[in-house]
């Protein structure tokens, strides 16, 4: 869809009247943008991180006999495969999804929304962005942490012990932050759905008057009269 024609409105964007902002295909086109920018965002976040992982595994120093424990270095291993096995998975469904998604979104009209796979795979888009942005932003966290006593046990653990006092305080506003951001969505969608609700209900009260109205006694004579002053006529 076009809008250079359309004064006042920004190209690229559908031109959208106001008694259809509620209707299905845009209730639609609005998931699918929301879906394109998830997208992005995991894609990005998941390339960014899971690149820093594996290069944290290659550059890290440990010398042959070293005096880290195994169980540690165990740890480490396992927090770093997870890692970057979690932001490339996000990554995949992310790079798969995403193609699809921004050509309908580049059409820029709403009538073309049911060609965007994003409604049938939203459980996929949510997962990459969950993987993304809370799993594996927490695992990144704990990469940093134990990626300090495996580099300074040898050296400080106080160092050690000094990164983990940081990223304790850290790990809990982000955990605070998460529940909130959930908590606020959740109620976010429960008032939108209730407007929702409540002018389908003002419309269906409005049909009924409509309705009692055309079918009342005062309607059905000033219709015979009409019909007589015809008739006479």
């Amino acid at each position: 869809m076009s809008n250079h024609g359309a004064p006042g409105v920004a190209v690229g964007v559908p031109v959208i009247l106001t008694e259809n902002l509620n209707s299905p295909a845009y209730v639609s086109w609005r998931k699918l943008q929301l879906s394109k920018a998830k997208l992005k965002a995991s894609s990005k976040t998941s390339a960014l991180l899971s690149g820093f992982a594996m290069v944290a595994m290659v550059e890290v120093n440990l010398n042959t006999p070293n005096r880290v424990p195994t169980w540690m270095l165990i740890t480490f291993t396992i927090c770093t495969t997870l890692l970057v096995g979690v932001h490339m998975l996000a990554l995949m469904i992310s790079t798969c999804i995403l193609p699809t998604v921004d050509a309908v979104c580049s059409l820029n009209s709403v009538n073309l929304v049911h060609e965007s796979p994003h409604e049938r795979l939203h459980w996929y888009i949510e997962t990459a962005w969950a993987f993304s942005t809370l799993l594996g932003l927490i695992l990144f966290l704990f990469e940093i942490a134990i990626l300090c006593w495996v580099k300074f046990y040898e050296v400080s653990q106080p160092a050690a012990w000094a990164a983990c006092v940081v990223l304790i305080p850290v790990l809990i506003l982000f955990i605070v932050f998460a529940l909130h951001f959930y908590r606020t969505m959740v109620v976010h969608k429960y008032e939108i759905s209730r407007y929702g609700i409540r002018e389908l209900e003002l419309l269906k009260e409005q049909i009924e008057v409509n309705d009692s109205s055309i079918h009342s006694p005062s309607s059905e004579i000033d219709l015979k009269s009409n019909y007589s002053r015809t008739q006479i006529v």
